[in-house]
Order: C-alpha cells, then structure tokens, then sequence
C-alpha cells in the first residue's frame, strides 16, 4: 500500500463518519433540551390567582422558530379536531403529564401538515418550535408544520 492510499483511505473514512455524526445530530431527539425551563408564580388577570408561567433556559429560546425533531406518543384528547391537531408526549398516555406522572414540558401541542395516523407506540416527528408563555389555557410548547418521520 502506497502513503497516497492510505492518506486517501482515512479522508473518506473521517468523511464519511463525519456524515453519519451530522446526520445524528440532525435527528437527535429535542426532549431533554426543551425540558430545561423553569417556572415563576405571576398572578393571572384573566383567571385572578397566581399561576405557573414559564422561564425558558437560554438553550430553549435558541430552538424557537427552529425545526426539532421528537420521538413520543400521540395523546388522545376531545379538544382536537383532528389527527392534524394532537397532543404529543415524551411518555405514553398511562405516565404521561397528563396522569401527574410527569411535568408541563413533556407534552407540545402538535398542527401537523396532513393527518398522522393514531398508535399507541411510540412515533418519531419533526416541525418548527412555538414558545409560548403567556396563554395559560394552551400548552407552553407549540410544534407547526409537523411531519411524521418514517
């Protein structure tokens, strides 16, 4: 083997790993990132009592607008019209926020771009992130344009 080769042979390999590396982190699943926010007490107008409203770590805010991409549970729920409009969980429905088995910054509000088909297995999906802290009768993270990964 000539020095030219394997100079060759190691460019592509580095190449080629450093494909998979970025293609990894492109699908990376968001969850524990848009988990770190806090929450702070402020009295509601609208509701007349102080309640939770979020403080979104510096990491979160950076996501806002961006495409992330999430692998969890559809939530089924009455106040969505359609599998286009759902609930989505890090957890499946039995531990899921909604049961008080875990935290406000397990579950998004999902408007995807054609109608997901419901399953209780776990889905991977992708969309842009909404930031919402200041409606307190919707959820604090808003995923739009959603499309389910295959």
């Amino acid at each position: 083997m000539t020095y030219s080769f394997i100079l060759r042979f190691v460019f592509v390999t580095l190449l080629f790993g450093y494909g998979i590396l970025l293609h990894a982190q492109e699908n990376k699943n968001y969850w524990p990132i848009i988990g770190k926010v806090a929450y702070k007490k402020e009295y509601d107008e609208l509701l007349g009592i102080k309640v939770d409203k979020p403080v979104f770590s510096p990491e979160v805010k950076a996501l806002e607008g961006k495409e992330i991409y999430l692998k969890g549970y559809i939530i089924p729920t009455d106040g969505y019209k359609s599998h286009k409009e759902f609930v989505f969980s890090a957890f499946p429905y039995s531990s899921c926020f909604f049961c008080g088995q875990a935290g406000p910054e397990t579950v998004l509000e999902v408007a995807a771009k054609k109608p997901i088909q419901y399953t209780s297995e776990p889905i991977e999906i992708r969309g842009k992130l909404r930031l919402n802290k200041t409606d307190v009768n919707r959820l604090m993270y808003q995923l739009y344009e959603v499309e389910e990964i295959k």
